[in-house]
């Protein structure tokens, strides 16, 4: 993803979880907000209890992805999505349907066509 998708700043990251406008499932948690440029932005974060570097790291990967393969369809929100320990064995295919219902839920995405 280029540059201007990500956000790096604790304080900016930090800002979005102190908005509390969140949606929950069973395997990922997104904070969002209203963005204040015109395209979207997004962090990943994975705590250590998820597993090892290795896994971690793959996770990063197949959700960033999918949000590549979306970009069209997001609107200009700044969020963070949590990966849940839970998620840790879960295909490529069943990440991509929830990562796609919890966008659609918080309104940050648009429902495709």
């Amino acid at each position: 993803m280029q540059k201007k998708y990500r956000i790096k700043k604790t304080s900016e990251i930090d800002a979005i979880f102190n908005q509390k406008k969140r949606v929950s499932g069973k395997y990922f948690n997104i904070f969002y907000q209203l963005s204040e440029n015109d395209s979207f932005r997004f962090a990943i974060s994975i705590g250590k209890k998820y597993g090892n570097a290795v896994r971690r790291n793959l996770m990063k990967r197949r959700i960033r992805e999918i949000i590549r393969k979306s970009k069209d369809l997001i609107k200009p929100f700044d969020f963070v999505v949590v990966a849940k320990p839970d998620s840790n064995e879960l295909n490529f295919e069943t990440i991509k349907k929830e990562m796609l219902k919890l966008l659609t839920r918080a309104k940050i995405m648009e429902e495709a066509k």
